[in-house]
Parts: C-alpha cells; sequence; structure tokens
C-alpha cells in the first residue's frame, strides 16, 4: 500500500442521523462533540423525525427529505401510525445517503436512539451504505437481540447506558466516547481510501483472487486444511471465512452480490437446514443464489447439514425431545438437534433447486 497523506491534516464528512423532534438535544451535544475532535470536520445533521424541527445546527431537515425523496403516497404525518412513519423516513434517509454516497466521499454515519430511532437509522444505514464504512449507533437497545438492526452489515451499536433523554454525566460521557470512536473510525477510513487511489495512480498491482468459504465447529479442520493449501501453494489467493451462523451467509452473498468476492467454497451449508427446520441460524430463503447468479466458481458441499440450531437448553421446541432426536448442548448458548431423514431429503432438494434455477450456466453444474 502506498504513502498516504497525514489523515489528520485532510477534511472528513461525518453525517448525523437522528429525529431532532425528540432527541435534539442530544444530537447536537454528539455534533458538537465530534466537531471538538476534528474541527475541520464537515458534520452534517440529518433530522429523520416525525415532526419538523428548525434549528440552525440541521443540515437536511425533515421536511428538505419528504420533498426530495417523497413517499409514493403524500399521507398527513400526524394521522399515520408511527411505524409507517419509522418506515417513510428511512426509505428518505436511505435514497438521500446512496445519493450522497454516490457524489461525494462519505467518511462516516452515527446515529443516536431508542427502538424506534434505531430501527430507522439502522435500515437506512444497512440498505444505503457499504461494507467498512463507519457506521455507528448509540442505542438504549444496544444490549439485547441486535438480529434486526446490525444483520449481515458491519454497524457498530454502542450501549447507551441511561435512556437517550436530556444530559446527565453518563449520557453525555458515553456521547463524548461515541464522537471520539467516530471521528477515529473516519480517519481510518479515509486513510484506507487516499491510500487506494495512491495506489491505482500508481503502479498496478496484480489484484488477488478473493475467495469466500463457510465454516462451522465441526467443519473447522476441512476449512483450515482448504485455507493453508490455497495460501501456501498459490500466492495470489485471498481468504475470507464465514461463519455459518445466519448473518455470515448472508454476508457472504451480500458481498458476491457487490462483486467482492470471486469464487465460493460453500462447505458449510447448514444454515440451510436451520431455514428448513426451524432453527435459530438460519439465513433465509435466499441462500446459494447470489454465487449461482453471478456465475462465479462455487464448491457446495453438506457440511454440519446433519445438525439444527437452537438457543439455550430450555429454549429447544419439546418436539423434538418428545421424537426422541439426538440432542446436543454445544454450550450455554447453543443447542444442536440431528436432522431426520425427511429434513435431510429436503435440504437436498434445497440445494438441487437452487442450483437448477439461478445457475447461470446450468450446463456446468455436476
Amino acid at each position: 500500500m502506498s504513502p498516504a497523506p497525514d489523515a489528520e491534516q485532510l477534511p472528513l464528512l461525518i453525517v448525523v442521523l437522528g429525529t431532532c423532534d425528540t432527541k435534539l438535544q442530544e444530537l447536537l451535544h454528539l455534533r458538537n462533540q465530534i466537531l471538538l475532535y476534528a474541527e475541520a470536520a464537515t458534520v452534517l445533521l440529518v433530522d429523520v423525525g416525525r415532526n419538523a424541527v428548525t434549528d440552525p445546527a440541521i443540515s437536511i431537515s425533515q421536511k428538505d427529505l419528504l420533498k426530495q425523496y417523497p413517499p409514493s403516497t403524500d399521507p398527513e404525518l400526524s394521522t399515520i401510525p408511527r411505524n409507517r412513519i419509522t418506515e417513510m423516513m428511512a426509505d428518505c434517509a436511505t435514497a438521500y445517503l446512496q445519493e450522497l454516497h454516490s457524489e461525494k466521499s462519505i467518511h462516516a454515519v452515527v446515529s443516536l436512539g431508542g427502538s424506534s430511532g434505531t430501527s430507522l437509522t439502522s435500515a437506512a444505514m444497512r440498505r444505503a451504505l457499504p461494507f467498512l464504512m463507519p457506521k455507528l449507533i448509540v442505542s438504549t437497545v444496544a444490549s439485547g437481540d441486535t438480529a434486526p438492526h446490525v444483520g449481515e452489515t458491519d454497524i457498530t451499536l454502542m450501549y447507551s447506558i441511561v435512556d437517550i433523554a436530556g444530559s446527565n454525566h453518563i449520557l453525555n460521557a458515553v456521547l463524548d466516547n461515541a464522537a471520539g470512536a467516530i471521528v477515529g473510525m473516519a480517519r481510518a477510513y479515509q486513510r484506507r481510501l487516499t491510500s487506494s487511489k495512491a495506489d491505482e495512480a500508481g503502479e498496478k498491482k496484480k489484484k488477488k483472487k478473493r475467495v469466500g468459504i463457510t465454516m462451522f465447529g465441526v467443519t473447522t479442520p476441512g476449512v483450515d486444511t482448504i485455507r493453508h493449501h490455497l495460501t501456501s501453494t498459490h500466492n495470489d489467493y485471498e481468504i475470507y471465512v464465514f461463519h455459518a451462523t445466519g448473518h455470515g451467509g448472508r454476508a457472504m452473498e451480500r458481498l458476491v452480490t457487490s462483486n467482492a468476492l470471486d469464487a465460493i467454497i460453500d462447505l458449510t451449508t447448514t444454515e440451510i437446514a436451520d431455514d428448513i427446520v426451524g432453527g435459530v441460524m438460519s439465513a433465509g430463503p435466499h441462500r446459494l443464489e447470489a454465487a449461482a447468479k453471478a456465475g462465479i466458481p462455487q464448491v457446495i458441499s453438506l457440511g454440519a447439514c446433519d445438525m439444527v440450531n437452537f438457543g439455550p437448553r430450555q429454549t429447544l421446541p419439546a418436539k423434538f425431545v418428545d421424537e426422541g432426536r439426538n440432542v446436543y448442548e454445544h454450550n450455554a448458548s447453543v443447542t444442536l438437534v440431528r436432522t431426520n431423514e425427511e429434513e435431510c431429503r429436503r435440504i437436498g432438494n434445497f440445494i438441487a433447486g437452487k442450483l437448477v434455477e439461478f445457475a447461470k450456466r446450468p450446463e456446468l453444474v455436476e
């Protein structure tokens, strides 16, 4: 990687998303702290609240968003349910971030909120922003089931400790940490962007072939052997291992869709078993589609398809015990159930069906 200019000397562009009708004081504090750590930064405060608010620090108002990115219908916001407003404003914020990202170099996006605010801003971040661009949310729901907010993306959640309401020593310290964190992340991201551009301007290096491999505990020895072979005998391979926990499979598929992977060794397709049987680590019904549609080389195996994942033993559905299934406590958080013959047949049909339906060149499927 070529030497990059000192990131401290380059201006940053950081977007602050939030509902200014309920969190203006806290958003302004976060904005001010960011400017304290990066005085030359451009900080865009974007209001995604239900009710329009006026403040000189707001860069993009709620009215601006609705005007520039109008919803398909034009309802009176005060008359529609809160959840629908959240969806509408998330759509507006998504469109805004996508347009801004296509026109300028955003270096980071940060937000704060409760359950609704986190749901809204995380949706916009997931849809609009690429992997590796810093995304941070200070949230009251960061300690719990974060899957609906993070999904397969790299959003960072910071627990607020106290509710995001008003000003106090604890909340101000959390927001101060968040400001410092997002500035540091933005500078690291900016440095990578600058270095990448310097490399492109200079002599182009031969790009390595990017290979994705899925892994689980029981398939780790096989994956390690493959990884060692590819990296020790070929200098032009870069290996990306994905933990097949549901989010891992979706992350891999998303990278394939964005042309960030060149080949797949899908050694561990256990997420399909969870999708079919009802486990907690499903990657959804579209698993195996991305690589087939992209037409990139892929090898598919049946790693860990003999098991379905559930949570702690006490959460295991009683029917599996009643059926006399083989049940194994992997750890305090994960309980495994053996798949039966009919479920294995359905798993095989799922895999074959996806390849037949989506393979770019079905004649190459063996």
